[in-house]
């Protein structure tokens, strides 16, 4: 296996290091390392940091290959800085049976370019009325732990209870895409001052923040962990603030999206701003931002929702919901949490690699950048900053909120176990 040097990393931001890799692991962190027979990637004062991990991507495959594949997706992955992603559920057919997820698994794994890790069904078909095959997927080659019906939510409190003790005997994380349905029939955007104005049908925080308040109680009295999906309200964020002083074994996650953008942007019409769950306030913004900054919200998730030209080229109430954001998370955290002065680079790597590795169960992966540890690996310019064109992408889709946008940071090399899958910001 060839050796790589990196030199002047600033690794998680602080003081300029050199970083040997040799084969798929870090061998030696320090100054003046030799570079003897290694080739040599010069930093120049990048930031160096664990390869990043999303808990909550749609790959679209099988089913929606017209959108995304997993080759396309996990290249995006890659090109973002990601060395491992969490495939959601919602395919067609859907991953809730161990044959699916084994073969979104095994996608992966052919393509190489950052690890898949399938997310399973809660429910067949996702229809919310009967258990998936939960403990087979866990058993199967995919080693499934992580169960959603992201895109619905899990509305049925006996069903919610059901799966929170079923995954409880290994292990297992039930993600909840918090959405009470009888409160957002026809919704369009959130419910508030501007969809008054618009005369668009509102999505009310209380829909999300209801089903968070119940799951953390049944997370409690079941004692079970429960993961929030996209969590974009302050009403949600004092909720799980709430439910984790009391030792309830929550987390939660935030998409850059609702770091950044807010409803002002649906006056335009433009479908690209169309997501579930809506774009929020400003007051909601600033509230996930201080969340992410003191624990309360442990992760960055993209819920990367790639769609075809046609199907968010339409009038607004027509558009599918949903952004590609694998490509452009790192930056909009930079912008929103880093240049900002709410995180530092190694708070980035706790929100951004760590915690998801963590509580996704990613073996090898949010480790940290030290001898002896897994080669997986992200350096990023930060000095960068320019527009996004989404021309460029490497995923499938095109659906950016960010197009023209200048943004910070760019990411320059991925490493996955050692191998680059992105060079000089081309992908290898």
């Amino acid at each position: 296996m060839s050796k790589t040097l990196i030199r002047g990393a600033n690794v998680l931001g602080g003081e300029p290091l050199d970083v040997l890799i040799d084969g798929e692991t870090v061998e030696a962190v320090g100054t003046d390392l030799d570079a003897e027979g290694a080739e040599v990637v010069e930093a120049g004062g990048k930031v160096l940091l664990p390869g990043l991990v999303d808990l909550h991507t749609h790959l679209r495959e099988p089913g929606r290959e017209d959108s995304e594949t997993v080759l396309t997706g996990t290249r995006a992955a890659a090109s973002g800085g990601y060395t491992a992603v969490f495939a959601m559920a919602n395919t067609f057919p859907v991953a809730d049976t161990a044959g699916v997820v084994e073969q979104v698994w095994r996608l992966g794994r052919e393509h190489g370019y950052c690890d898949v890790q399938p997310i399973g069904a809660v429910t067949v078909g996702l229809e919310g009325r009967k258990l998936a095959e939960l403990g087979a997927m866990h058993e199967s080659a995919a080693g499934v732990t992580v169960f959603s019906d992201d895109g619905k939510c899990v509305d049925d409190a006996v069903i919610m209870r059901r799966a929170l003790e079923y995954v409880k005997a290994f292990g297992g994380v039930v993600a909840q895409h918090a959405q009470e349905p009888r409160l957002t029939e026809g919704a369009q955007m959130n419910e508030g001052v501007v969809s008054a104005e618009l005369g668009l049908g509102g999505w009310p925080a209380v829909a999300e923040e209801s089903i968070i308040a119940r799951d953390v109680l049944l997370a409690e009295h079941v004692g079970s962990r429960v993961h929030i999906c996209h969590l974009s309200t302050a009403g949600s964020v004092e909720i799980v603030r709430w439910a984790k002083s009391r030792g309830i074994d929550v987390t939660a996650e935030v998409t850059p999206h609702h770091l950044l953008l807010t409803d002002e942007l649906v006056r335009s019409y433009n479908p690209v701003y169309k997501v579930n769950p809506p774009l929020r306030t400003e007051r909601d913004v600033l509230a996930l931002r201080e969340a992410l900054a003191d624990g309360t919200i442990d992760i960055v998730a993209t819920d990367h929702a790639p769609h075809p030209h046609e199907d968010k080229d339409c009038e607004w109430a027509a558009a599918a919901m949903g952004m590609v954001g694998l490509e452009t998370a790192l930056s909009v955290v930079q912008e929103t949490m880093v240049d900002t002065g709410l995180l530092d680079w190694a708070g980035v790597a706790d929100r951004m690699s760590a915690a998801p590795a963590r509580i996704g169960r990613a073996a090898g992966h949010g480790r940290p950048v030290s001898a002896g540890e897994p080669a997986n690996l992200t350096l990023v310019d930060t000095a960068y900053r320019g527009p996004v064109d989404p021309a460029g992408f490497a995923s499938r889709s095109r659906n950016t909120p960010y197009e023209g946008r200048e943004l910070p940071g760019r990411v320059t090399h991925t490493w996955l176990r050692g191998k680059a899958t992105l060079i000089d910001g081309k992908l290898a």
